[in-house]
């Protein structure tokens, strides 16, 4: 079992900490191995992640991780951060709305990109630097609203948990591998008389395809609803 420090991950995230200190490095790095484990997870998905796995893709046994990173906790926080990136940089003539909407987007692109980082569990706060600097961009973004911090602060915050709630529910739902035909066998054994309202939608057309990406379309639907919220919250804050 591994034996993992707590505070490993925060420390090698803020540089606090050399990594590779323990015994002599031999050609490897800590950013080496978090390119790897991102390769691995890119490639295999998130089940696949393993000390072993990613030091056979370096070619390197799973001890010789050890001297960088000190558990596959420890190594995950680091992969979290590392793919979150910086936050793109945002048009400062934008009005709030538009640039919590570009915020927003841009977070749903990475999920898109890396469908595992959404199966991360969510054990403790994401404290890394790139992680805060989303937390920092979309705070900026609110400061020409004139709202006190901590509502700008909770606003921030519940627009990144709709993102990713709404696009882990999008990951495991497409898992499922539901296909119209199982819709349609559903929607043809329903009693009318039961399901009024369900069957006229669907004859009317609201479950049709039409080629459309139901996924980005539903997101960015329940996004502009959220935000009208915050447009009518900010509203009734103003004198």
């Amino acid at each position: 079992m591994e034996k993992r420090d707590p505070g490993s991950a925060l420390r090698l995230l803020w540089g606090m900490e050399a990594a590779g200190t323990r015994g002599p490095k031999r050609g490897l790095s800590l950013e080496g191995i978090v390119d790897a484990a991102i390769a691995v997870a890119d490639a295999e998905g998130y089940a696949a992640l393993s000390m072993k796995r990613v030091a056979e893709e370096l070619g390197r046994t799973a001890m010789s991780l050890y001297r960088y990173v000190d558990s596959k906790t420890t190594l995950i926080e680091l992969m979290s951060d590392r793919v979150l990136g910086l936050p793109p940089a945002f048009d400062p003539s934008l009005g709030w709305r538009d640039g919590l909407r570009q915020w927003a987007l841009a977070e749903y692109g990475l999920a898109v990109r890396h469908p595992w980082w959404l199966e991360i569990p969510m054990t403790t706060p994401p404290l890394g630097p790139n992680n805060m600097a989303w937390l920092n961009a979309g705070l900026a973004i609110l400061e020409r609203t004139g709202l006190p911090a901590g509502a700008r602060l909770r606003l921030v915050m519940n627009l990144t948990l709709y993102v990713i709630g709404r696009m882990r529910l999008s990951l495991e739902l497409g898992q499922a591998d539901a296909d119209d035909d199982t819709f349609e066998t559903v929607f043809a054994t329903m009693d009318p008389q039961r399901f009024p309202a369900l069957l006229t939608a669907v004859a009317d057309g609201a479950f049709d395809n039409d080629d459309i990406d139901w996924a980005r379309a539903d997101f960015e639907f329940g996004l502009d609803r959220t935000l009208d919220g915050y447009e009518h919250f900010i509203r009734g804050l103003r004198p």
